[in-house]
Parts: C-alpha cells; sequence; structure tokens
C-alpha cells in the first residue's frame, strides 16, 4: 500500500510563450528576413542573405532550447517517513534529496527581495528547492511545505 501523501507537489518553470505565439514570431522573423534578403540580393550583397538564413536557424534553435529546458520539472512529496525531492524530465525521473521527515526542516533565507531561497535541511545536508518559483510564491510554498511536514509528523508519532 502506498504512503499517504501531505504534499505531491510539482513545480515548473512559467511559459512565457505558448507553441503557437511561437510560430506565429518565428513566421514573422523568417518573412523580415527573406524579405530584407531579397533588397540585398538585389542591390549586390548577395553572401548577406546566407546570413539571415543563419540568423533564423540560430532563434528557431535557442527556442527549441528553451522550451525543452520548460519541460523539465521538480516533485516534493512529504509522507510520513520521509521527504523526497525528485527531478523530472520527458522520460526520466531522478531522485535528488530523500530524508526522514521527523528530522527535515525547512528554511527560507532572505538575502534579498529577488534571492529569496527555500531551503530543506537535514543536519549538514542542504537542497535548494522551488527555484522557478517567484520570491512570493518561494514563501507560500516554504509555509505550505512545512505544514505538510507537521501534518505528516502528527500522523507518524499519534498515539
Amino acid at each position: 500500500m502506498a504512503p499517504t501523501l501531505y504534499m505531491d507537489a510539482v513545480i515548473t518553470q512559467n511559459r512565457s510563450l505558448s507553441p503557437g505565439g511561437f510560430k506565429v514570431l518565428l513566421g514573422f522573423v523568417v518573412a523580415a528576413n527573406v524579405l530584407f534578403g531579397v533588397f540585398l540580393f538585389v542591390i549586390g550583397a548577395w553572401p548577406v542573405p546566407i546570413f539571415l538564413g543563419l540568423d533564423v536557424l540560430a532563434i528557431w534553435w535557442a527556442f527549441r532550447l528553451s522550451f525543452r529546458a520548460s519541460e523539465r520539472a521538480e516533485r516534493v512529496q512529504v509522507s510520513a517517513e520521509q521527504v523526497v525531492v525528485l527531478r523530472e524530465s520527458p522520460g526520466r525521473r531522478r531522485r535528488i534529496w530523500s530524508s526522514p521527515t521527523a528530522f527535515t526542516r525547512v528554511v527560507v533565507e532572505k538575502a534579498g527581495e529577488h534571492e529569496r531561497r527555500v531551503r530543506i535541511r537535514l543536519s549538514n545536508k542542504a537542497l535548494t528547492v522551488a527555484r522557478a518559483l517567484s520570491p512570493e510564491e518561494r514563501t507560500a510554498f516554504a509555509e505550505a511545505l512545512e505544514g505538510a511536514i507537521r501534518r505528516a509528523r502528527a500522523e507518524r508519532y499519534r498515539a
């Protein structure tokens, strides 16, 4: 029987551009480069359209890497026995942290407004989680994580 999960949070990066928006943007870049390339070719600057094509290829490749990075996720699970952090990407899941719930602490480091970090601690080990969230969301996540750990401990040590 699977243990009761008090938290099963999946944290992903925010996508600022949808796939449809990307197609529109790339179509605009291609159209502008084709028009400009034809003009430059007509006036005798024939090598420039080659570099404009490479420009379009570089933009496509950069967005492809960005979309691939946005498919990655971080999963935080809290049960009465342990706190587990997994890094997930399409077709792959890797455990990067596991600690007993009874001894796991959550620490919010407020080095600055935009440098706020949420860390899971066990003795002298620590792991920063929820990096993809905004500073306010990190604080809310830390509170939710602390609450889940508190509820999990209450189950484990119920008389």
